[in-house]
Parts: C-alpha cells; structure tokens; sequence
C-alpha cells in the first residue's frame, strides 16, 4: 500500500474513513482458530499486491485441497480480500462458516469480509456470532462499531467503542475509531480530542496521526495539520495533503452557498 496521499482527505471525509476503521483489526492469520482474543487482531506489516497475490495462490492451494479448515480458509480470504476481490473472499469464509459454525475467528473474518464487501446488516448479524455478552472480544466490539459508523448510526456505534474501551482501555485503534466516528457525526471538537488522546497512546499507527492532521484541517487549522501530518510525511505530501483539503472544503462551501440551504447539501460527516 502506498503512503498516503492527497486523495487521504477527500475519502476520509468520509466514507472510506470506515474503511480504515474496519482495516484497524484483521483476522488471525495463524495459531488456534478457537482463540477467542485473537479472532481479530492488527493487520500485518504492509504487503505489495505482488507479495498478496502470491500468498493467494499459496493458501489457495492449501483451501482447494481443504476447504474446510478454519485457519486455511481465513488466510485465504484475507489475501483475496488485499487485492480487492472481497466477493469471492466472502465466498470462501460462507463455506467455511457452514462447515465451522462455532468458530469465533471464521466468524470475526466473515462479518469484516461482508462489512468489507458493503453487506452491512449481515456484517453485523454474523458479528454478533462471533462473541457473547459473557465473552465480549474487544476486538470484535470495534468492528461492529465501524460497521454501524458506515450505515450511519454513530450514536449506536460510539457505544459499541465505549464497551471495546472498557475491556481495552485507551486502545489507540478503538480510540482512532471513536475518534473518527465523532467526526462522521460532525462532533469536531470531540473528534480532535478522542484523536490527540488515540496519538499519544503507546503503539499508536501513522494513520492514527494522520486522521487527528485531517480532523484539525477540517476546523480551519491548516498550518497545524501540516505539522502534525509532516511526522509520518515528507514535507511535499504533508503541503499536498493540506493544499487538497483547503480545496476540498472550499468547494464544498462554495457548493453549500450555491444551494442556499437545500436539504441535499453535504457535510464533512457524511
């Protein structure tokens, strides 16, 4: 994946935001598939499309040969779903829910797979299978948050957060996420505050940065969101991110004043 770019600004605001929300947590790519903490966890270190397409074929020969493993078949979807062929992933993990119904890891996959591939609802209906109220994954938690965040519920979804923070306290992805949803819910304020706190946390991802440089931007704060992006960006990306983002909203508020208040104008939370 390359680093970001101006195009961060435009889909952060803000619908492949989620996206990033969702990529926040990932399936286990190894040990006990019944391993109920690690049903979700990071993503591993960025792949090229050649690297994924290769682990493709390697876990494709291992699922043709066994499509009913567990831990094969959530492999297999995740390098499917890397190099975007999300249909045939939620294909994969469909079968391998069929044959593995119980199975808290196949389940996390498969409802991120169809929350990956737009089916909303199921995503959640499947998620709420892959842990109980007796015992919550955190992980889990805040997959379904970024699930409801993209049907735009982010009331609903902030609670989802809420729960994963109280098993996971200070997370830095819950809180990028939480983060984020403030936004989507044009709550900026609170967006750069749930951001600052998700940065300062040990362990915290670039994107974590970048989301906060992109939530002060949209206030107004330019030159601040310049700093904050320059620590993970050249300076030139930093200055092209920024310059995009002042375009961005400046067409939007030329748009807005042209449509003197009609109902259809849109926001940066949404």
């Amino acid at each position: 994946m390359s680093r970001p770019s101006a195009r961060l600004y435009a889909s952060v605001a803000l619908a492949a935001t989620l996206a990033l929300a969702l990529g926040a947590c990932s399936t286990t790519t190894g040990g006990s598939s019944s391993d109920v903490t690690g049903s979700i966890r990071s993503e591993p270190a960025p792949r090229s499309q050649a690297q994924w397409r290769q682990e493709m074929d390697n876990w494709g020969t291992r699922y043709r040969n066994n499509p009913t493993d567990p831990e094969v078949a959530v492999n297999y979807a995740q390098s499917l779903r890397a190099i975007g062929q999300r249909v045939q992933a939620v294909a994969v993990l469909e079968q391998a829910a069929a044959h593995n119904p119980q199975d808290r890891a196949v389940l996390g996959a498969y409802g991120r797979a169809l929350a990956d591939a737009g089916n909303f609802q199921q995503a959640l209906d499947v998620l709420n299978r892959a842990h109980t109220q007796d015992q919550p994954d955190w992980r889990v938690l805040s997959v379904q948050g970024a699930v409801l965040d993209q049907m735009g519920r982010h009331a609903d979804a902030q609670r989802y957060y809420a729960s994963a923070l109280r098993l996971k306290p200070d997370d830095p992805s819950v809180l990028s996420n939480l983060g984020l949803s403030y936004a989507l819910a044009k709550n900026l304020p609170q967006a750069e505050v749930t951001l600052r706190r998700a940065a300062e946390q040990g362990g915290a991802e670039p994107k974590v940065r970048q989301n906060l440089a992109l939530v002060v931007g949209l206030q107004g704060r330019f030159q601040e969101a310049e700093q904050i992006a320059s620590k993970d960006l050249t300076p030139v990306e930093a200055q092209t991110n920024v310059a995009y983002l002042r375009q961005m909203l400046a067409d939007q508020q030329q748009w807005k004043k042209n449509q003197r208040g009609s109902p259809l104008t849109p926001s940066t939370g949404s």
